[in-house]
Formats: C-alpha cells, sequence, structure tokens
C-alpha cells in the first residue's frame, strides 16, 4: 500500500466527537437505569441521524452535574433503519462497539452488567406493578469534538438511548422488546444456543460444510472421508434417492434420472428468457412447477429446485450430526454474491426442507474474506476472485479487523468451470469426429463419460504441460466400436477457454472502478474456487494488476470455514460485523418495457427506499407491479422477480388515493416491500408473488412479440465468440448436432 492512500484511508477513519447528557444526577442512579443499554461489547443509541457503519466514534457520556461517567472509543457496527408502516413504529438507531474505554469507565460497565442480571430498576418496577414506562431521561447533544479528534455532527435535540437488549449489539442485529419478555427470550435463546451452528458451502459442483471447535475451524468430512460433497441428486434403478458421490456414480449411466448444476436454476421462474435459453444444456427433464417456477422431473414426479437443494443440505447435515455426535438444527448458508432476490429466497426455503434453519444467508465471497482475515487483524483492500464450478463472483472488500466491508460487488451465475468443460469437450468431440470421419450418433452416457475426461485433462493441465485423454470403446460405427484419443497441452486449453477468463478480468476491473479505486490500489487478490487454480488465470490476474495473487486459503474449502466462522461468531460479543451492497440494482418495468430503478446496485445494506404513486383509473381497487432486477435498461435483458399486487383500495376519482410503497432490503439482501394507503393512513395487502409468465409481462406492459432479450437475462453481455479463432471455428455447432439445444426432451 502506498504511503499517499494509507494517509487518505487514516484521514476517512478521523474519529467523529460525540458527547451525551443525560438527566441523572447520580452514579449509582445512572448505572441502576441505564443498565439495560450496555453490555461488554458495546452500547446503543437511538437517533434519528445516525453515521454509516464503521464510523469511529471518541464518546462521552455525562451526568446532569457535567460528571463524565463513560468515556472511550468506539465504532458504529449495525443500524436501524425506521419502519413506518410497523404496527409499533421503529425509530432509527446506531449499535456502537467499543473499542477504548478508560479504567474508570471499565469499572462502571463491569458494575452495570452486575445490575443487568440482578434485574434493572426499570424490571423490578413493572414486577412490583407499575405500568412499565421507563423514561431513560437521556438528552444528547453533540457539541465540539472530543478532543478533536474529527468532524462533528449536528442532530436533533430527540436524540436519546432506546431501552434494547444489548445483546442486539454484540451479534450485529436489532432487537427491540418489552422487558416483561426479556426472561422469556432469553430461555428460548438458550435453547437454541444448544448444538453446534454449521457453516455450509452450498456450490453448483460440489458443496463443503464446516464448523469450529475449540475455536478452530475443521472442515466436516463426507462419509466417504471426501472433504467436499458432489452437489448431485439421482433416483436409481431401485426407486431410491442417492446424493452425494453415490449419486455421481450413475450420472454416466442414467443421467436423465441425475439431477446436477441445479444451483444455476434454482429460484427462477421457469417462463424466463434465461431458463429458456439453457435448459436444454441438460441431461435431465425441466419442467414447470406448481408456482410456474423452474422444477425438474424424475421418474414422472415433479420436484421443485428447493426440494433438490433440500436433498443435498439434508445430506450435509446428516453428515454433520454423525460427525459431531449431536443434532445440528442450525446454518450459515453461502450464495453467489451476484445471485437475485428471488435466489436467495429459494436457499432460505431449501434449508427449511431440510430441516435446518438457515442463521444467515451470506456472499460467497465474503465468506471466503472471512476465512482470509480470521485472527490477522488486517488493515487492507482486497479483491475476491471466486471463480467456482458454476460461478464467478468478483468483491472489492475493506478488511479491518474484524469488519468486512463490501465496497462493490458483481459477477456472473452462468461462467464457471463447468463452462470451461464444455470448451474442451466440443473440441474432444470435433477432433474424434474428424478422425472417423463422420459426425456419429453419441448417446447420453457416451456424452457424460466424455465430460468427466474432459474435466480431468482439465485438471491435469493446471499440473502439466499435456495429457492424453483416451476412451475405450467411445461410440459404435457401423456396429465397429470405436476408441476416442486425442492429445491436449495447456496451450491449447488456454486458448480454447481465454475469452471466459478475460470476461471475469473485465468484471473483476468493472468491479474494481465500481469500488472508486484502481488496480494499483487493491492490496491483496484472493483467489476462491476450484477453477481458480489454472495457470492461465493466476498469470493473468498478475498482468491486470501487477501482484501475484494470494492463495492462502484452500480455494476448495475457504467459503465453508468463513461461514462457520460467522456461524461461531454469531452467538460472541466480539462478533465480526459484514457490511454488504446490493449486487443488482430491483426496480419497476414500465410501459414500453423500460426499467424504472427502485434500488441502485451497490446500495449499502440493510437499506430502505419509499415512493408514492396514485391510482390512474376510476375506481381501482388492484394495482399490479412488476418487480425486476438487473442492470440493464430493458426489462427483457432484467430477472423477473415476481408481480406486486396491491389489494384493498378503496374505490374513487382517478387520483384519488395516494399509495405509499416502502421497499425495505435487509443485510442478506432480503426484499420486502409493504404499502400503505396515505388518503386513509391504513396498510393495504401487498404480495409479491411469481403471477405473470413472459407472454403477459409483454402484454401488460405493451412490449412487442417480436422484441427479443439482447443476451443471457440480467448479467453483462458476453463477448462474441471470434471467427478469427481456428480452434474454435472447427468446432462451431458439433456439440448442439450431436447433443445441443436442439434435442428436446420427451417426457415418459
Amino acid at each position: 500500500m502506498t504511503e499517499d492512500s494509507k494517509e487518505k484511508r487514516e484521514e476517512a477513519r478521523k474519529a467523529v466527537g460525540l458527547l451525551i447528557r443525560v438527566k441523572y444526577t447520580e452514579v449509582d442512579q445512572f448505572v441502576d437505569h441505564f443498565a439495560t443499554n450496555i453490555s461488554a461489547g458495546g452500547i446503543f443509541i437511538q437517533s434519528r441521524k445516525t453515521y454509516p457503519v464503521g464510523t469511529t466514534l471518541r464518546f462521552e457520556i455525562r451526568l446532569k452535574s457535567g460528571e463524565a461517567v463513560l468515556r472511550g472509543k468506539g465504532q458504529v457496527v449495525w443500524l436501524r433503519e425506521a419502519v413506518p408502516a410497523s404496527d409499533k413504529p421503529v425509530v432509527p438507531g446506531m449499535g456502537v462497539r467499543f473499542q477504548q474505554l478508560d479504567d474508570d469507565s471499565k469499572k462502571i460497565v463491569k458494575r452495570m452488567l452486575k445490575v443487568r442480571r440482578q434485574g434493572t430498576a426499570a424490571e423490578r418496577s413493572k414486577v412490583k406493578g407499575s405500568d412499565g414506562g421507563l423514561d431513560l431521561g437521556m438528552d444528547m447533544d453533540i457539541q465540539a469534538p472530543v478532543e478533536d479528534r474529527g468532524p462533528s455532527i449536528e442532530v436533533s435535540p430527540e436524540l436519546h438511548a432506546e431501552q434494547v437488549d444489548p445483546s442486539a449489539l454484540d451479534a450485529g442485529i436489532e432487537v427491540t422488546e418489552d422487558p416483561s419478555v426479556t426472561k422469556a427470550r432469553k430461555a428460548k435463546e438458550k435453547a437454541d444456543s444448544v448444538g453446534k451452528i454449521i457453516g455450509i458451502d452450498l456450490g453448483t459442483t460440489n458443496s463443503c460444510c464446516a464448523v469450529v471447535r475449540n475455536d478452530r475451524p475443521q472442515i466436516i468430512p463426507s462419509r466417504k472421508g471426501y472433504r467436499t460433497i458432489p452437489s448431485i441428486v439421482a433416483y436409481d434403478d431401485k426407486g431410491k434417492f442417492k446424493v452425494g458421490h453415490a449419486a455421481k456414480g450413475q450420472l454416466a449411466i442414467r443421467p436423465e434420472y441425475t439431477v446436477y448444476g441445479s444451483k444455476r436454476l434454482i429460484g427462477r421462474p421457469f417462463h424466463s428468457n434465461t431458463v429458456r435459453q439453457i435448459k436444454d444444456r441438460f441431461h435431465y427433464h425441466i419442467v414447470e412447477g406448481p408456482k410456474k417456477e423452474c422444477a425438474v422431473e424424475i421418474a414422472e414426479r415433479v420436484f421443485s429446485l428447493q426440494q433438490v437443494a433440500s436433498f443435498i443440505l439434508a445430506e450435509i447435515r446428516a453428515v454433520a450430526e454423525e460427525f459431531l455426535g449431536a443434532e445440528v438444527t442450525r446454518a450459515v448458508v453461502t450464495v453467489p454474491a451476484y445471485y437475485n432476490e428471488n435466489q436467495r429466497q429459494a436457499v432460505r426455503q431449501a434449508g427449511v426442507l431440510a430441516g435446518l434453519r438457515v442463521e444467515r444467508i451470506v456472499n460467497e465471497p465474503t465468506a471466503a474474506a472471512l476465512a482470509f482475515g480470521h485472527n490477522k487483524s488486517l488493515d487492507q483492500r482486497a479483491l475476491i476472485y471466486d471463480l467456482g464450478g458454476g460461478t464467478f463472483d468478483a468483491s472489492v472488500m475493506e478488511l479491518t479487523e474484524n469488519v468486512y466491508e463490501v465496497r462493490a460487488t458483481g459477477g456472473d451465475t452462468f461462467l464457471g468451470g463447468v463452462d470451461f468443460d464444455n470448451q474442451l469437450t466440443d473440441y474432444l468431440l470435433a477432433e474424434f469426429c474428424t478422425k472417423v470421419g463422420v459426425v456419429p450418433k453419441v448417446d447420453r452416457p457416451a456424452m457424460q463419460r466424455l465430460l468427466e475426461a474432459a474435466e480431468q485433462a482439465k485438471c491435469a493441465l493446471s499440473e502439466k504441460n499435456e495429457t492424453i485423454v483416451r476412451l475405450p470403446f467411445f461410440v459404435a460405427i457401423d456396429n465397429t466400436p470405436k476408441d476416442l484419443e486425442v492429445r491436449v497441452t495447456r496451450e491449447l486449453l488456454e486458448e480454447l477457454v481465454q475469452a471466459m477468463v478475460e470476461r471475469t478480468m473485465a468484471v473483476s476491473l468493472q468491479v474494481v472502478k465500481e469500488a472508486g479505486l484502481s488496480p494499483k490500489q487493491i492490496d491483496n487478490v484472493l483467489l476462491v474456487g476450484g477453477q481458480s487454480r489454472m495457470p492461465l488465470v493466476w498469470s493473468k490476474i498478475e498482468e491486470v494488476f501487477g501482484r501475484k495473487p494470494n492463495a492462502s486459503v484452500h480455494p476448495d474449502e475457504a467459503v465453508a470455514i468463513g461461514a462457520a466462522l460467522l456461524a461461531d461468531s454469531l452467538k460472541r460479543i466480539d462478533s465480526v460485523v459484514l457490511i454488504d451492497v446490493l449486487p443488482m440494482s430491483i426496480g419497476i418495468g414500465v410501459p414500453g418495457g423500460a426499467f424504472l430503478v427502485v434500488s441502485e446496485k451497490g446500495t449499502s445494506l440493510p437499506a430502505t427506499r419509499t415512493y408514492t404513486i396514485s391510482t390512474f383509473r376510476k375506481d381501482q381497487t388492484l394495482i399490479d407491479l412488476l418487480i425486476f432486477q438487473g442492470e440493464h435498461d430493458r426489462i427483457l435483458d432484467n430477472e423477473y422477480l415476481g408481480t406486486l399486487r396491491i389489494s384493498g383500495i378503496p374505490p374513487g376519482p382517478k387520483g384519488s388515493t395516494l399509495v405509499e410503497l416502502t421497499f425495505h432490503l435487509d443485510q442478506e439482501c432480503m426484499l420486502v416491500i409493504s404499502a400503505v394507503d396515505r388518503t386513509r393512513n391504513e396498510s393495504l395487502d401487498a404480495t409479491l408473488a411469481q403471477l405473470d409468465t413472459d407472454e403477459t409481462i409483454r402484454k401488460k406492459l405493451r412490449i412487442p412479440l417480436e422484441e427479443a432479450p439482447s443476451h443471457e437475462v440480467g448479467y453483462p453481455a458476453p463477448s462474441p465468440p471470434s471467427d478469427e479463432n481456428p480452434v474454435k471455428k472447427k468446432r462451431l455447432g458439433l456439440l448442439q448436432r450431436l447433443f445441443g439445444r436442439g434435442s428436446k426432451k420427451k417426457k415418459k
């Protein structure tokens, strides 16, 4: 890191002076009444004006007499936003974690913790039969900066503390509750804390599970001792379901009954352009589910992809229980950073179906950064380059001790190791056809053998310069078995996949730019995902960023380990702080097919946006809004999240009813939309569901049927193939002719 960048960052982190005046006149009175607001970890301050997460504060709390009772340094670790549509309005505030306290302040905090254990004056008062009202008596003003460490802020006189459970501060989540339910809640939390919380990396090709034991993260091996589990579900010839390695064993002989790579499809509407473009790439039958979602048909039974994912999660859960010797009911599960809102919800639903309470959905690059920064007290900017089996993510993160802040993120959920395999498979087929002089019929088992051979060759070429792919009795031509034998070099493989690697570099540079940085300002490039082992990836990163990539974390295990570390920290005072951003913009489709952005990409989470619309027809009682996610001006190039249906509007003249819409995104990027009739000040029913198909979307928004998406929906347009590449030109169309999109699957 250069000295200039270091100075700029130190300047940005100067502490803000915070002077807090309370109405109490005695220290004992302050300790007894204010104990509900403080824990060993920090303090919660209710305020309509807050500082961003990560802001450092120099604070001092003074009694009415002017005597200082608490003095120290802290950091804002989470924010509470107002939720105006809720039954009980939630006033915003900020949780501040202690970083430093002077000796006298430490003694005061210890006294307050003891009072909390015994019950505060407010709680004792409630037991004695009072109305339970508690005036915390805290008036705060922000004056000249304490010790002049940085700029001060001006706030309204309403800034004060709120009675909350300070354990929320330690966990990085907010909790507001009446003191009367504190005992019951603590009993429930104690019951929930029994057993370990595991971390799960639910991958496209392989999944991985980890847990923290004795303060050390460790991978939970599969039943056969492998450190990962294939993300494959199969239905065998005896009518039983298999998961993991057992399912992968039948992939070559029963591919139409074996579901793989489902992570690319989960949470997507069946009629979306994305599914239409890719569904024929898979051997198994992809059908429409009961809720118009993408589903699969196995042995004349339809399964949602949430169910498929739940089979994998249930197997992981069973393996973890066997390993730990105890019941496992809680987990932190990772998803690609570029997953849309529907896909995140689908993964959470899969966890529920598997009998798991998903404590947190966390982005894969963020989890990998946790594994990288664990116990290192880092202070640097890092690019997380995550090239897995089926998806690519790039995130620029600010790592400061136990605070992990995402500055920008991007990616492609249709770019990963399987696409590299397909390129090599296509080449091998072309070479075989050239050798035998015909284009033979290749059945599905033979094709699966070839795909597996291509993957093995690709992996081998990361260690050596050439390999030979041999498949005895590959196909029969004129009733004569023919062997496939093709020599492949690393140079050839790199030529085949260079465009895809270049695409990952373009996405990475765009993310760095969105973070307001240049490649030289990145202190570390962290490699994650099995495909990141490829030597071409290493050389390109060194070329683009001017430094060798960091491989200090295991590319296949880092995400699971990070998830386990986060899971372990959720119940500890020194929990890590994750600050994420919205990966793709969310907005509304408007007539003509334009995309009206509601929440922009890169918005810090959690986030709330409020908009007001009016009825546009006489006696209108229902409003439908089409919600999309993506980065393109046209909705056809973005992902359809669902139709927001607002009902219960009273009939009246056009424009007579004003409807206030609140879009709330939580820290996991889960979207909740509420509606309020501002004319009557009453809540309206607002449900978001996948009610429309491509045809009805076009009809509602008056989009011509002949107008088509310009590329795969929701993601950056891929680089067009170059006709000048002789290898690509030779292979063009062979895979499609043999076993591609043109081959329609028939139901049994």
